[in-house]
């Protein structure tokens, strides 16, 4: 702006240019708006400081406000002129969301519900037919467009998704109509929007039936789901079944009577009325200077249908109405028309409200009341802004601050054909709509026709639901209603169809095979039931029998000198910790419990310190046998309570030890889920693991003093030969232990109990699990059942 300035300024000071004359400038402010650049382009114009229109008609009265226009691209142009001056207007037909615009149409109200509010209805509709993919087709007009626009940001928002967007060209262009018929061939959406007046549908409908394209379910807008232009039998093929929304029917009192007495004889100069009259009838109402309108010279009456070149004939003013086969008297559907009843309406209460000043408190504070007729166009808005009132049809109209009717419904009807053949519009439910609330009626028992070759209501999917046992999976550069169907992952399942992502199974369960459903895990453990673990029985039960058995033989010769010899007591206890160990087996086998867990380790723990005790008992009174043969002296002989005293004294630190365990760091049962997933382990967690090898520490500890004191004196005379054995025995004990202990911490579950039990038994193997060469050995307890003491009774 100051560079026009200037250089204007630079102009008027040079002589070389415009010598005699000086220019001058006037600026406005478009304020970067349509509405302000089209008001001052008529400020310049009029030649006026500020534009200012003249409110009256070509008959001299006082101009009101506007009625229409009839479609949303007409409103919008209309409108952007007479908000200059805030005209009212009130449309009926015109339902583009741009006009809710108060910023750009101040002025403009409607007695139809906004597109925003179809298209919300269009997505709840298809939200209830379960229907996600949906392409979508408009008029290349503001009415298409913008409902398209915001018919896409409802279904982004409810996450649908849009197969395909085409527009049917206002001025017929074969390129993008086949755009749009390939685009309706080609895509897998068997659900379509259109939304479109009937006149620009027309030529695609035509299109439709030229290519024979069936099995479509079309979602049709309030502008042409009533249409008799494309209601017609021919075209039920293509589009029965069609399911939109309508504005609602009613019925106008005294409006068929009306219609009937329209005849030109009653008012020449109704040149409207005599045009409708000739082209009703081909005929040419006489003395008229209306031309006939060679357009529509078509006979009306139904008797013929050639097409006139022109009209011999003249009108007689005789001919009657009721021979008309159009649309004309057809008051059964007065759905736009009732809108035109309640636009004037609407009107004539603002003028009221006007007239008698019926402004709110706040309202009276910055607006002054004003009179008919002076009064400026804009005190006329601020009456319509919340006009309220009641139809005659007990139907409540409410206009918001936008001037949306706040407060109506829609009409869901199906395209149907009834028993003479012709296309029926079938009220099957309702949309109403209040503030921000709404309602979808669809009531069960309405009959709805679907155009599939089932009959049955259609799906309308990129990718159907991925079954049970599957969940989406993500395709890059696709929409999200498109997806691969991937395999649950093991330990995760689907139940149900179209699932997003699997569930993952509880900690006692696994996914089966089709991964559709969690199964309780496979339970392990050593079970009496099982082959291994009734072998294990039997042979524990058969090494007590072996153990019994000689203690009844002790028993019997309890008082010979050679049991006496071999110090009965000892002996005896020996076999009693042979016994406590080998039936201890038997707590290894079966299901763990807590007891079991504690009861297992600490009885075998104390078998194993009685038998060693006594051995060790034993192996002292060799050793000093060895030292009197080597000395060749009399030394004295240990007495027997002394050995007593040393199993005592064993055994009670034994106890005290497992004890300490047992209250501390008792073992529990738990179920081990780690090895394999598929499986749950019972088995005992030992709890202390210190405490656990202290107790059987001990153990290996009293096993190393017999070894230690027996190898020495293992040189005795043979009638001592029992060190040996021990010896012997022992290194067996420790070869059973040194076997034992890799395979304990290599195995789990029950092959873990197996090479306990093949300890107890005498039988190891580092590698249990897939053992096929198991080593029988006898443990070092067993070895003394079969070497006796045979020294005479000196």
């Amino acid at each position: 702006m100051k560079t026009m300035i200037h250089t204007i300024k630079e102009i008027n000071e040079r002589n070389d240019i415009l010598p005699n004359h000086t220019l001058g400038y006037q600026i406005f402010d478009t304020c970067y708006t349509v509405s302000k650049t089209i008001e001052s382009t008529f400020t310049f114009l009029t030649g006026q400081e500020e534009y200012q229109p003249n409110i009256r008609n070509s008959t001299g009265k006082y101009l009101v406000g506007i009625i229409g226009s009839g479609g949303s691209f007409l409103s919008v142009a209309s409108s952007r002129i007479l908000g200059l001056s805030s005209m009212p207007q009130i449309g009926y037909t015109s339902s583009c969301p741009i006009l809710s615009d108060k910023f750009q149409f101040p002025s403009y109200y409607r007695t139809i519900p906004s597109d925003k509010i179809q298209s919300e209805a269009m997505v709840n509709l298809i939200q209830h037919f379960g229907w996600v993919w949906v392409g979508a087709i408009a008029a290349d007009d503001d009415y298409g467009k913008y409902g398209v626009k915001t018919f896409k940001e409802k279904m982004k928002s409810a996450h649908l998704c849009v197969a395909f967007s085409e527009t049917i060209p206002k001025f017929y262009s074969n390129e993008k109509m086949q755009n749009a018929i390939n685009a309706v061939k080609s895509s897998t959406a068997r659900v379509i929007v259109l939304f479109t007046s009937d006149i620009d549908l027309s030529p695609f409908v035509l299109e439709m039936v030229h290519h024979n394209i069936t099995d479509r379910t079309w979602i049709a807008s309030e502008a042409w789901i009533t249409s008799a232009l494309i209601a017609k039998p021919e075209y039920f093929p293509y589009f029965g079944g069609t399911i939109g929304f309508a504005i609602p029917r009613t019925v106008i009192p005294g409006l068929k009577e009306f219609l009937y007495e329209v005849h030109p004889s009653k008012d020449p100069n109704d040149v409207l009325t005599i045009e409708f009259w000739q082209t009703a009838f081909n005929c040419t109402w006489p003395n008229s200077s209306v031309p006939y309108n060679v357009d529509h010279r078509v006979n009306m009456t139904g008797k013929e249908d050639r097409l006139y070149d022109m009209s011999d004939q003249l009108c007689t003013g005789e001919e009657k109405l009721e021979d008309l086969k159009n649309t004309y008297l057809d008051v059964s559907q007065l759905r736009v028309t009732n809108n035109v009843r309640q636009a004037v309406y609407a009107m004539a209460y603002a003028l009221d409200r006007l007239s008698r000043c019926d402004l709110t408190e706040e309202e009276k504070t910055y607006i002054k009341c004003s009179h008919i007729p002076d009064y400026d166009p804009s005190d006329l808005t601020v009456y319509l802004r919340r006009l309220g009132f009641t139809s005659h049809d007990g139907r409540k109209m409410q206009f918001d601050g936008v001037g949306d009717l706040e407060i109506g419904h829609y009409d869901i009807l199906n395209w149907q054909i009834d028993n003479a053949g012709e296309i029926a519009f079938v009220k099957v439910g309702e949309y109403k709509f209040q503030e921000s609330s709404f309602e979808l009626v669809l009531p069960k028992n309405s009959t709805l026709f679907w155009n599939t070759e089932s009959s049955r209501l259609p799906d309308s999917v990129c990718t159907k639901l991925c079954p049970p046992g599957t969940r989406k999976g993500i395709l890059y550069g696709k929409p999200h209603c498109c997806f691969d169907c991937i395999p649950c992952a093991d330990g995760y399942v689907s139940e149900k169809e179209g699932q997003r992502e699997c569930d993952p199974c509880g900690e006692d369960d696994w996914s089966n095979a089709q991964k559709n459903k969690c199964v309780p895990k496979e339970v392990e453990f050593l079970a009496y039931e099982e082959a291994l673990g009734f072998t294990l029985v039997i042979l524990s039960i058969l090494g007590a029998l072996v153990v019994l058995a000689v203690i009844v033989v002790y028993v019997i010769h309890r008082h010979t000198p050679l049991v006496k010899a071999n110090d009965r007591e000892l002996s005896f206890l020996i076999q009693m910790s042979l016994l406590t160990t080998v039936l201890s087996s038997l707590l290894f086998i079966g299901k763990p419990l807590n007891w079991s867990c504690m009861a297992r380790q600490v009885t075998l723990a104390l078998g194993f310190c009685l038998c060693l005790s006594s051995i060790l008992g034993k192996t002292i009174s060799l050793f000093f046998a060895y030292r009197i043969s080597i000395s060749k002296t009399r030394l004295i002989s240990m007495h027997p309570v002394i050995r007593k005293l040393i199993v005592l004294v064993c055994v009670l630190g034994e106890i005290g030890a497992c004890s300490a365990y047992l209250v501390l760091e008792p073992p529990r049962m738990f179920k081990n889920i780690e090895p394999q997933n598929v499986k749950i382990i019972f088995e005992c967690n030992e709890g202390s693991i210190e405490f656990l090898c202290s107790i059987f520490g001990f153990d290996v500890l009293l096993a190393l003093l017999c070894f230690l004191t027996t190898f020495v004196a293992r040189q005795l005379p043979d009638n001592y030969y029992e060190g040996k054995c021990i010896t012997f025995a022992m290194l067996v004990f420790f070869i059973v232990w040194i076997s034992f202990v890799p395979a304990y911490l290599s195995t789990k579950g029950k092959f873990k109990v197996l090479s306990v039990l093949h300890e107890n038994l005498g039988l190891t193997d580092s590698r249990c699990e897939r053992s096929s060469q198991a080593i029988i050995i006898s443990s070092g307890c067993h070895l003394l059942l079969f070497y006796p003491h045979p020294r005479s009774t000196s």
